[in-house]
């Protein structure tokens, strides 16, 4: 419908319309945050600490960065992140490979973190073996010379999913 200006009776209030976009993103982002504070908490306890949580996200979503990217991006000291990468590296958790540069001087090291079904893997092993233990714990504390091996009740499998 029109009024006799030709302008509509249904206008929005442009006012109205900036504020509920506002609230609808600090709701958004609020849902981010904890999101991601989530999956760090869980990576914390699968990584050790949130130091080396906040590495695994961080190389997930800026895959091939150096250690000086990476204490940039999570905002951790310099050392505190090369010596983090240095064991996440030796114990497979991430890739590393130099990375090469046009200019003269040192091709310093890019990281990029394994995908999460194979950081799953590694630890599914040790909570199968522990679960397992707990299970078994009977015939552990009786102490029985049983010709039977010891069962492994619980099993823990872990598939790609490939969409």
């Amino acid at each position: 419908m029109s009024d006799t200006n030709g302008s509509d009776e249904f206008d929005v209030d442009d006012e109205d319309d900036v504020s509920a976009r506002e609230r609808l993103e600090a709701e958004a982002d609020r849902a981010v945050t904890e999101f991601d504070d989530g999956v760090v908490d869980l990576l914390a306890w699968v990584l050790d600490t949130e130091t080396r949580a906040r590495i695994y996200v961080y190389l997930r979503q800026h895959p091939d960065s150096t250690s000086e990217e990476v204490a940039e991006g999570t905002g951790l000291y310099p050392s505190t992140v090369r010596e983090a990468l240095a064991q996440l590296h030796e114990e497979g958790t991430v890739d590393r490979h130099k990375r090469e540069s046009a200019g003269a001087g040192n091709n310093p090291y890019a990281y990029e973190a394994i995908a999460p079904s194979s950081l799953v893997r590694g630890v599914v092993g040790q909570v199968q073996e522990q679960l397992n233990t707990v299970f078994n714990l009977d015939r552990q504390l009786r102490d029985t010379d049983d010709e039977d091996p010891e069962t492994e009740p619980v099993r823990i499998t872990v598939e790609d999913d490939e969409n």
